[in-house]
C-alpha cells in the first residue's frame, strides 16, 4: 500500500514536501518513483530512488529531491520554485525494476495527491 501526503496549494516559486508511507512489500530493496498527471496530459515519470541511486526527469531537476527512509519505510518529494506547469495530481509508485530504467512500469501507486500552482 502507497498512501500520499503533502499536497495542497501554493503560489509560483513556492514550495511543498510531498510524502508517501508505504507498506507489504520489501521497502529497502525496491525501486520508488514519483509520477504526476496534469489535466488531460498523461502519467509523468518525474523522480525516481532506487538501490543504484537517484533519478529525475528534466522537469524536476534541479528543482525537486527525493529521499527515502528505509527505517520508517517512507519516500519524500520536495519541490522547490514551483510553477503553474507543475500543477497535476502527484503519485507515489512502486516500480516493478528495483533500478533505474527508462521505461517505468509501475506495480503499484498510491491514490495521489493533489498539487496546484497559481497565484
Amino acid at each position: 500500500q502507497l498512501v500520499e501526503s503533502g499536497g495542497g496549494s501554493v503560489q509560483p516559486g513556492g514550495s511543498l514536501r510531498l510524502s508517501c508511507a508505504a507498506s507489504g512489500f520489501i521497502f529497502s530493496m525496491s525501486g520508488l518513483s514519483w509520477a504526476r498527471q496534469a489535466p488531460g496530459k498523461g502519467l509523468e515519470w518525474i523522480a525516481g530512488s532506487y538501490i543504484d541511486g537517484t533519478h529525475y526527469s528534466d522537469a524536476a531537476s534541479g528543482r525537486f529531491i527525493i529521499s527515502r527512509d528505509n527505517a520508517k519505510n517512507t519516500l519524500d518529494l520536495q519541490l522547490y520554485y514551483l510553477k503553474p506547469e507543475d500543477t497535476a495530481v502527484y503519485y507515489c509508485a512502486l516500480e516493478r525494476s528495483s533500478r533505474y530504467t527508462t521505461e517505468h512500469i509501475y506495480e503499484y501507486k498510491g491514490q495521489g495527491t493533489q498539487v496546484t500552482v497559481s497565484s
